[in-house]
C-alpha cells in the first residue's frame, strides 16, 4: 500500500514540474497569404522545422518552447500591426523575419522599443542595420553587396553597354536597382532608365519603351511574382535579352509564372539551392514529410536564422542560471552570439547586426530549373 502511495505521489510531482514549465516562444512574421507567400511559408516552416529541433533542450532547462506565426500579407502596415501585438505578448523573446526589407524596417523599429531582438533570414535592404537598433542582426548580404555583384555579372558575361533598370517602387527594390545602376555608371556603362512601377498584370507600354531602346540587359529590382509576368510578356514579342535580378527571383513560382519567358533570367541570391549545400540534403527530406512540397532556398536559410536566435536564447537563459531572461538581456545575448555548424556556415555579428562573412550566389535559369553561375565571398559587408 505504502508502495503504491509512493508511486501516486511521485506521478503528481513529476506532472506538477510539467505543469510549471515556463512557455517561451518565437515568432515568425512573412507573407502567408498573397502574391509572395511561396517565400513567406518558407520562412515560416524553415522556423518551425528548428523549433522543432530545440525544443528538448529547452524542455530540460523548464522551458515550452513554441513558434507562433504572423502574417503580413508583405504589407508594412500589417506587419508593424503584427509587431505590435509581439510587444504586448510577454512569452515571445525573439522574432525571426521578415521578408520584406520595407515591413522589416518599421517591424524592427516597434520591436526595438520593448527590446524584442529580431533575427532576420532573409532581408537585404542597407537601411535595415543602417539605423544602428541593437535588437536587429541578419545573416544574409547586404543590397550593397548585391548590386555591385550584379552589375559585375552583367559587364564581365554580357558585355553591355546600355542597361534598362527597373525597380517595384519599394525600399528593397528601389534600393538594389539604385546600387546596381551606381555600379554600372562606375563601370562605364549607360543606365538606359531608372525606372520604378507598381504594375502587376500589363507591362506592354513598358516592354514598347525598351524594345525601341534596344538594351543589352535589363535589371530588374522587384519580386518573382512581378517579374515573371514581366519576363512573359517581353518574351512574347520577341525580345530575348538577358534579365538580371536580385533575390526577390528566387523561388521556383518564378518558372510557373515566367513560362518559356524565363529562359535567360539570371539573379543574385543570398541562398543557394538546397541541391547545392550537401548539408541541406536531411533538412530537405524532412522538410518534404513535414510539410508536403520542397524546400528551397529561403526555408534554408529562415532554419539558420532561427537556430541563431535559439541559441540566443539559450546564452541569456545560461547567463541568468538557467532562469527565464529579460527581453533586453536576450537582445544582448543575440548580438553576441557565435553558431557554427550550420548550413549555411558560422554566424557571428558585427556592431551594427550584419553577419561578418556571407556568400551570394548567382544562379541562371536554365532546362526549366536553376543552375549556379558562381559564387561570392562577402565580407564586412563587400563583395
Amino acid at each position: 500500500m505504502m508502495n503504491r502511495i509512493a508511486l501516486l505521489a511521485l506521478s503528481a510531482l513529476l506532472l506538477g514540474s510539467a505543469g510549471a514549465q515556463t512557455t517561451l516562444r518565437i515568432a515568425t512574421i512573412s507573407p502567408l497569404s498573397g502574391p509572395q507567400s511561396d517565400m513567406g511559408l518558407q520562412l515560416k516552416n524553415g522556423a518551425q522545422l528548428a523549433v522543432n529541433e530545440y525544443k528538448a533542450q529547452f524542455t530540460k532547462l523548464g522551458f515550452n518552447l513554441q513558434l507562433v506565426a504572423y502574417d503580413d500579407q508583405a504589407d508594412p502596415a500589417t506587419g508593424t500591426a503584427a509587431a505590435r501585438k509581439i510587444v504586448s505578448d510577454k512569452s515571445v523573446l525573439a522574432v525571426v523575419g521578415t521578408l520584406n526589407s520595407g515591413v522589416a524596417i518599421p517591424v524592427s523599429s516597434v520591436l526595438a522599443s520593448s527590446h524584442v531582438a529580431m533575427v532576420s533570414p532573409l532581408n537585404t535592404a542597407n537601411e535595415v542595420t543602417d539605423r544602428g537598433l541593437k535588437n536587429v542582426n541578419r545573416i544574409v548580404a547586404r543590397v550593397d553587396a548585391q548590386g555591385p555583384a550584379a552589375a559585375s555579372f552583367m559587364i564581365k558575361n554580357f558585355k553591355v553597354k546600355k542597361v534598362y533598370v527597373l525597380n517595384d517602387k519599394t525600399t528593397f527594390g528601389e534600393g538594389l536597382a539604385d546600387e546596381v545602376a551606381k555600379a554600372l555608371k562606375a563601370g562605364g556603362v549607360q543606365v538606359l532608365a531608372n525606372e520604378g512601377t507598381e504594375e502587376k498584370s500589363d507591362f506592354s507600354s513598358i516592354v514598347a519603351k525598351i524594345k525601341l531602346q534596344r538594351p543589352d540587359a535589363i535589371y530588374f529590382g522587384g519580386m518573382y511574382s512581378q517579374a515573371g509576368v514581366f519576363a512573359r510578356q517581353l518574351r512574347e514579342v520577341g525580345m530575348t535579352t538577358p534579365i538580371v535580378g536580385g533575390d526577390g527571383f528566387d523561388s521556383t513560382e518564378l518558372l510557373t509564372i515566367a513560362g518559356p519567358g524565363a529562359e535567360r533570367i539570371y539573379f543574385t541570391t543570398i541562398a543557394a539551392p538546397p541541391a547545392m549545400l550537401p548539408a541541406a540534403m536531411k533538412l530537405a527530406a524532412q522538410y518534404q514529410k513535414a510539410f508536403g512540397r520542397p524546400l528551397q532556398g529561403f526555408g534554408i536559410f529562415s532554419y539558420d536564422a532561427t537556430k541563431v536566435a535559439l541559441q540566443g536564447l539559450l546564452s541569456a537563459i545560461r547567463s541568468q542560471k538557467n532562469k527565464l531572461p529579460s527581453r533586453e538581456q536576450v537582445e544582448q545575448a543575440m548580438r553576441n552570439v557565435k553558431v557554427t555548424g550550420l548550413i549555411s556556415g558560422s554566424v557571428s555579428f558585427n556592431s551594427i547586426g550584419d553577419r561578418k562573412e556571407v556568400k551570394l550566389y548567382i544562379l541562371q535559369v536554365k532546362n526549366k530549373t536553376f543552375e549556379l553561375e558562381t559564387t561570392i565571398n562577402v565580407v564586412s559587408g563587400r563583395p
